[in-house]
């Protein structure tokens, strides 16, 4: 019996019910995914983490060994460890410290006290501006009637 990769491992008959294909169609389209080069594979999130795990206790040839095995980089599985080693960060780790957010919303504020005077100053130049073509190109009261 044909089984998939992990870390699902399921036999290619109970994925073909799942997903309501034959198993002659799925056979064909995993032979025909397993005929490309490994590098053009996708992996999956669960194959990486799969492949992170199953690849942390070996020993720096034995981890290479694997990498060319599976088609694989070692600098892709060091990349995927550290993705998921901060995707396992707890929240506090992740989140702004109290000051951080204190000092982010002060910055905030005086922007946007800085934005409403911007605003200001320019209708202010605006309106001065409007009267002074207003004083140099008086509208005609005959062109008005």
């Amino acid at each position: 019996m044909a089984r998939l990769l992990p870390p699902e491992s399921a036999t290619v008959e109970a994925v073909a019910r799942e997903i309501g294909v034959g198993v002659a169609t799925l056979e064909r389209w995993r032979s025909d995914a397993l005929s490309r080069p490994a590098r053009e594979r996708a992996w999956t999130a669960a194959a990486r983490f799969e492949a992170v795990l199953t690849t942390a206790a070996l020993d720096e040839a034995a981890r290479s060994a694997w990498c060319r095995e599976h088609g694989v980089y070692p600098q892709d599985l060091a990349q995927w460890r550290q993705a998921a080693t901060q995707a396992l960060a707890t929240p506090e780790e992740a989140r702004a410290s109290p000051l951080q957010t204190k000092q982010d919303r002060r910055r905030i504020k005086e922007l946007e006290r800085e934005l409403r005077r911007k605003e200001k100053a320019e209708a202010a130049a605006l309106l001065v501006l409007s009267k002074k073509l207003e004083a140099i190109f008086p509208k005609d009261r005959d062109e008005d009637a």
